[in-house]
């Protein structure tokens, strides 16, 4: 069993009008980039780790047809949440309505073989942020701009951050105590581009977390410092467009980083 990550596919065969294509050349016809390189690179005995931002349906039944379509590709998946998923039910829904081949994290952990999966989605933190790395640019019809780091602003994630982190927690503390290979999937960066160590990073260590995989970061410089090690746990950015939409490998018992950029 091989184990991979990608993030962010932000997939739209539900609705109408949330093509990727306005956010530059290399967005277009992403999900045929995925398709390929997925089935090239992924056997069906495999692991595929997703966190987060999986389909712009603000629905479940509009998602439905985004998660049928990763459940189409080889592998088993485990699905965390994203900042761009509003359609995101109970587990107990989901799980009851989506294919077989689909897991979702939130409040608890899969394991499969022996290894555990844990995470929540995270928010934004003034701690954790990679503005500086990022390309910004004017998109059409589009509104892209730099994160508003005002008090009110602060105060207010600071409120979701809290309630995260004790997701995480909860997410941590359920994952049997013999299972040693253990991944985190958290949507937004875990830390900033310092790596400075935070409430994600203690919780981390304390519950002897090998990697820890994570997305929501779009238009990274190449130079971006969002795979590192840090204290034996191995960080990766799996955002798609990071990853030029191919999957990378986690090796758990090597500690050598994945695919920088493309």
């Amino acid at each position: 069993m091989n184990i991979w990550a990608i993030a962010d596919l932000h997939l739209s065969f539900g609705i109408e009008n949330k093509s990727m294509d306005v956010f530059g050349e290399h967005w277009k016809n992403h999900e045929e980039k995925v398709a390929y390189h997925w089935k090239q690179m992924i056997k069906e005995e495999d692991l595929v780790l997703l966190p987060g931002d999986h389909s712009w349906a603000h629905k479940f039944n509009d998602a439905l047809v985004d998660l049928e379509w990763i459940a189409s590709l080889p592998g088993t998946k485990v699905l965390s949440k994203g900042n761009h998923d509003p359609w995101w039910k109970s587990i107990k829904s989901m799980e009851e309505q989506a294919p077989n081949s689909l897991h979702f994290i939130h409040n608890n952990s899969f394991v499969f073989n022996d290894v555990a999966i844990a995470g929540t989605r995270l928010w934004d933190s003034p701690d954790v942020n990679f503005s500086s790395h990022i390309i910004f640019q004017d998109t059409p019809n589009v509104n892209v701009s730099e994160k508003d780091y005002s008090k009110d602003a602060i105060d207010h994630d600071a409120k979701i951050y809290k309630k995260e982190i004790a997701r995480l927690k909860t997410s941590l503390e359920s994952i049997p105590d013999h299972i040693t290979k253990r991944i985190c999937l958290v949507h937004y960066p875990p830390l900033g581009p310092n790596h400075h160590t935070n409430e994600v990073s203690d919780l981390l260590e304390k519950y002897k977390i090998h990697t820890c995989l994570y997305g929501h970061l779009h238009s990274l410089k190449l130079s971006a410092p969002v795979n590192f090690t840090k204290n034996n746990i191995h960080y990766y950015c799996c955002a798609c467009d990071f990853i030029n939409f191919q999957p990378i490998e986690v090796a758990l018992e090597s500690s050598s980083l994945p695919f920088q950029g493309r």
